[in-house]
């Protein structure tokens, strides 16, 4: 009796301890469900996404533009090629500092997440480009507020150091290889016979976002015009002109005030001084004339990736920094023919076209520039066929809606040669001492036309209505061709 006792009593412990245990399992199962569902469900829902990325900190700044950046195919591109111009006599070099060079870390994570290299995690874990960045020389924190359009410049910068101080290919009269002794003649003269190394070009070695702005000085006293400087540029950044009551701001607007004329004064007019020394007679000294200048910028080398950063950052009258949160209307295409500087003569009939636009979405005189009529003040029926961020009734339907560019609905000298297609948006939540990144971003491969809203390791379908409703901080477009251009 006493062991049936027991063993019943020892049996009973045990279910109850089996108990406890089904009973924590059924606990934890049904926790897993309701927050990430059915495992079938959860691979269902990964299907067509791209992996997000481990915030380390504060690194959305980071993972943002990763995330736009990845969705330019022709950087990535660029990238493969940049990192494949090392010699074979660099190659073991290159194994053994792999991880200083930003270009390769750079491309591993991009192919990431754009899906060209299988990868089985659904978050990626992107503090290897933040160490890379370190051994360059950069000292960013992951624990404090960055912001990610000064993140992209660090990013080309140092890519462009990078391409600096890559290897040139040996010349066919390099001294020191034919001075070397165990070199004959007869190694000499079939190296000769083969076919060349190609020959690295400065200007193509350029990354896709480098482009170049043209400024034009004229005198308005002569008309004298001064010649054409060019600076470099890898991001356009546009101020955001103030708005007028009733009239969405749109960023034909902030492109139109980028380029807009402005008069700069007590400039020295070389012209109108020689002009004044032939007037005078016996020798007698001439001083510099100066004179009013009008200053014009245009885009004198478009890039084939194209940054377009929006200047939020304002100032109270009080000194104080504020955020700009106004939304800026951006289509799906962007055409920017009319931004393009082109040598003075004969105007075609898409200059004439290009200048007619400009005249017809310019927001007007602000900050001390010459701006153009707006338009309220246009004649009737003058509306241009496409604008940046609006659509007007005499606009094609068509041209609001997802998919293809519309070349051949556009009249012969209307086609667009410098057409650009979004791909990215950077958004950014908060005010100008803490908030959050995250990217409207397209999703890679056949399903180009779907859009994806990332925040690190968040990631969900999204449509292009929510896209072109976000305020964006950075605009990322690629170039695509057009009638009579070849593709890019």
């Amino acid at each position: 009796r006493r062991r049936s006792r027991c063993f019943s009593r020892g049996r009973h412990r045990a279910m109850r301890s089996w108990g406890v245990l089904g009973g924590a399992a059924a606990a934890l199962a049904a926790g897993i469900y309701v927050l990430w569902g059915p495992i079938t469900g959860r691979k269902r829902r990964r299907r067509g996404l791209v992996p997000g990325l481990l915030n380390l900190g504060n690194t959305c700044f980071m993972n943002s533009l990763l995330q736009g950046l990845s969705s330019c195919p022709s950087f990535i591109g660029w990238l493969e090629e940049f990192t494949a111009q090392y010699g074979p006599r660099q190659q073991q070099q290159q194994q053994q500092q792999q991880q200083q060079q930003l270009s390769v870390t750079l491309l591993q994570l991009l192919r990431a997440l754009s899906c060209q290299e299988v990868t089985e995690d659904d978050v990626l874990d992107a503090s290897c480009l933040l160490e890379v960045l370190r051994m360059n020389r950069w000292q960013i924190s992951s624990f404090e507020e960055q912001d990610a359009h000064e993140l992209f410049h660090v990013l080309t910068s140092s890519l462009e150091d990078e391409r600096d101080r890559q290897p040139r290919v040996t010349h066919l009269f390099d001294v020191h290889s034919l001075e070397q002794p165990e070199i004959i003649q007869k190694q000499i003269s079939c190296r000769t016979r083969g076919s060349l190394p190609p020959v690295s070009s400065h200007w193509k070695s350029q990354h896709p976002f480098h482009g170049r702005l043209t400024s034009n000085m004229v005198c308005k006293h002569c008309e004298h015009q001064s010649p054409v400087r060019f600076d470099t540029f890898d991001s356009l950044s546009l101020s955001i002109p103030a708005a007028v009551w009733g009239r969405p701001m749109t960023l034909d607007h902030c492109l139109h005030h980028f380029i807009s004329s402005e008069s700069v004064k007590d400039v020295v007019c070389d012209n109108c001084t020689k002009i004044q020394a032939e007037k005078i007679l016996n020798g007698q000294s001439i001083e510099n004339q100066r004179t009013t200048f009008v200053k014009q910028l245009k885009l004198g080398k478009l890039p084939q990736c194209l940054c377009i950063h929006l200047q939020r950052l304002s100032w109270s009258n009080q000194g104080t920094p504020l955020k700009r949160h106004e939304h800026v209307q951006f289509n799906e295409f962007l055409v920017m023919d009319i931004y393009k500087y082109r040598v003075p003569g004969p105007k075609s009939c898409q200059e004439q076209l290009s200048q007619k636009n400009s005249e017809e979405t310019s927001p007007g005189t602000k900050d001390g520039r010459a701006g153009k009529p707006s338009d309220a003040e246009q004649p009737a029926g003058t509306k241009p066929l496409f604008m940046n961020g609006a659509s007007s009734s005499s606009s094609p339907s068509f041209l609001m809606s997802p998919g293809t560019f519309p070349i051949a609905a556009f009249p012969e000298c209307r086609a667009p040669l410098y057409l650009y297609r979004l791909m990215a948006v950077v958004v950014h939540h908060g005010d100008m001492h803490s908030g959050h990144f995250v990217t409207f971003r397209r999703a890679p491969g056949a399903r180009g036309s779907q859009w994806l809203w990332i925040s690190d390791e968040s990631v969900r379908r999204a449509s292009l209505h929510e896209v072109l409703a976000a305020s964006a901080y950075l605009l990322f477009y690629e170039r695509v061709h057009g009638r009579g251009q070849p593709q890019s």
